[in-house]
């Protein structure tokens, strides 16, 4: 190969290199002052106590009954650990996953959130689109659109968080995003899956679509 050769293949590849980078951590970089704000001191220290940081990847667990959403990071032992719970102010809906566009229900079930979900420019403070519907959702004809996790603490179909806690959780987002993790998992539950949990639900016609979805929650081990 000509040198010539050589050198038109090597820039071809820098400007593939580069293209990539942008595709995937573009977002990053718009937004307004909210969306790029770093993360602060207090929330680095709290990763560290727990044996992670910013770059390393992260599972959401949102329990709608307990109104909590989780966020749960990768440690120096390769297992996850719990960061930090946040308040959700509002979701709609009752428990039950979302059927059809307009029902005013959020989703329930487990959903990959990647860059492009991500919106740096809300209107609610901050927002990250769920992902609904998923594969599953779609399989069995459910229909929906722009689910978000947002700020604002109001929600038509959304699961809303104060300012304050969905500035941080797009933040943690955003950096895990930036250490090279192309997703992160987000598991939307009715409530904290447990054999009692079902028990007391036996008469719910969502019964048999909770028992699926425990069996993927208990695979998320927590110990």
């Amino acid at each position: 190969m000509s040198t010539l050769l050589r050198n038109i293949c090597s820039l071809i590849i820098l400007l593939w290199l580069a293209f990539g980078l942008v595709a995937c951590t573009g977002f990053v970089k718009g937004g307004n002052e909210r969306a790029n704000r770093p993360l602060s001191s207090e929330t680095l220290a709290g990763l560290a106590r727990i044996g992670s940081s910013p770059a390393e990847p992260m599972v959401i667990r949102v329990f709608k009954q307990e109104e909590v959403l989780e966020v749960w990071k990768r440690t120096k032992s390769g297992q996850y650990a719990m960061f930090k719970q946040y308040a959700i102010c509002a979701y709609s809906g009752a428990l039950g996953p979302k059927v059809k566009e307009g029902d005013y229900q959020s989703p329930e079930g487990f959903y990959t959130i990647t860059p492009g979900l991500m919106n740096p420019n809300s209107s609610y403070y901050s927002a990250f689109n769920v992902g609904f519907p998923n594969k599953f959702d779609r399989a069995h004809g459910r229909t929906g659109s722009n689910l978000m996790v947002h700020g604002d603490c109001k929600s038509v179909g959304c699961f809303a968080m104060t300012d304050a806690g969905i500035a941080e959780i797009y933040a943690l987002a955003r950096e895990t995003f930036k250490g090279g993790n192309p997703s992160f998992q987000i598991q939307i539950l009715p409530y904290r899956m447990s054999s009692t949990k079902l028990a007391q639900n036996v008469a719910s016609p969502h019964l048999d679509f909770w028992r699926n979805i425990k069996e993927g929650s208990d695979l998320f081990r927590t110990d």
